[in-house]
């Protein structure tokens, strides 16, 4: 079976923007294809503090418990520092509790949620680990659901926290809860009213959630996301003492830098000097899009490897679209192939065959 390879060039301009944070480490990534726009010191491994709490709460929404009544135990008798001050036999959903924790970085609602979904605390962490791994967070530890630095803390680093983001910000449930600006609750003990730690989310307009962190071993942390013209974008800085500032900034570079460019789009596409299918139709199943910069100079370079099948039915897969970026493969989209001839039925071809007579 031979394969015919097509390759078509776009050229695109580039410009290299500069700028700089305060952070140790830093990300600006795009939260629909991971593109990194901006990256320091992105694979040191650090204490992440209360960010860890983005982890806590994807486990818990993938738990499918969010209903679920949780009677507050002696777990929070072992929390310190921020805190709902929920109190022992206080009832509420597992749903309040993760308003709690990630409106208010509460680590007593950490330890609740981690002893009614995964059981125990501890076995709640391996759970943590777990889904870091399938998340492919390479450089990820975490010890506890809070992210406290006693005896051992979590450890991860820009772009693992920066990944972790952009998978829960496909969450529903999640980009509900860390985009509430205020919560309030009445349980059998108390009401409460928590408003959100997330600045941004009331002074800069594009702001679509984050969770912010501190300790004194990993300093100021924090996560944010924000939305602009069908641009999704998360900045992650550890160690920052500027670090609403430099959020803003970042998302600026990448609102007023990059475009959305819509570079394929699912249904027939047109291959240029292809011949071996000319009486069928070649098509994809998806669209696919990708954050350019507004200024670039480097390649596109579209890739079609088809597979000269002498037998197939219609919907066969029969190659593959790759795009590349300069050198670096972007996307892979399977290429398949369907009959255009409409069949005829038998009153058309009675007709047909009448109509010769004549």
């Amino acid at each position: 079976m031979k394969k015919i390879i097509i390759l078509l060039l776009l050229l695109i301009p580039i410009k290299v923007f500069a700028i700089e944070t305060s952070a140790r480490s830093a990300i600006l990534m795009d939260i629909d294809t991971n593109r990194i726009l901006y990256e320091k010191n992105i694979n040191e491994k650090r204490s992440v503090a209360s960010i860890s709490k983005i982890m806590t709460a994807v486990v818990s929404i993938e738990s499918g418990k969010l209903d679920d009544i949780v009677t507050v135990g002696s777990e929070i008798d072992e929390a310190y520092g921020s805190g709902i001050y929920i109190q022992k036999g206080e009832k509420l959903t597992l749903r309040d509790l993760l308003y709690g924790l990630m409106l208010r970085s509460g680590n007593d609602a950490a330890l609740a949620i981690a002893k009614y979904v995964g059981g125990s605390v501890d076995n709640f962490v391996v759970m943590m680990n777990d889904k870091a791994k399938e998340l492919k967070m390479t450089n990820t530890t975490f010890n506890n659901p809070s992210g406290l630095d006693s005896e051992e803390g979590n450890y991860s680093t820009a772009l693992d926290m920066a990944m972790l983001t952009s998978y829960a910000m496909k969450l529903d449930e999640y980009k509900k809860i860390t985009s509430t600006k205020k919560y309030t609750l009445t349980t059998n003990k108390n009401t409460y009213l928590w408003i959100n730690k997330n600045k941004l989310l009331s002074t800069y307009k594009y702001t679509t959630g984050g969770k912010t962190g501190f300790t004194e071993i990993a300093k100021r942390t924090l996560v944010t996301t924000a939305s602009k013209d069908n641009i999704n974008l998360v900045v992650v800085t550890l160690n920052d003492g500027n670090d609403w500032n430099d959020h803003r900034e970042l998302f600026e570079y990448g609102f007023n830098n990059y475009t959305y460019m819509e570079l394929l789009k699912k249904g027939k596409i047109n291959i240029y000097n292809e011949d071996y299918y000319s009486d069928y139709e070649l098509y994809v199943l998806n669209n696919y899009g990708y954050l350019l910069s507004n200024n670039e100079e480097e390649s596109l370079l579209y890739k079609y490897e088809l597979e000269k099948k002498r037998k197939f039915n219609d919907g066969d897969n029969v190659g593959l679209l790759k795009i590349y970026l300069g050198d670096k493969e972007i996307h892979e989209e399977k290429i398949y192939v369907r009959n255009i001839k409409v069949k005829k039925s038998f009153f058309d071809k009675l007709k047909e065959w009448f109509s010769n007579l004549w």
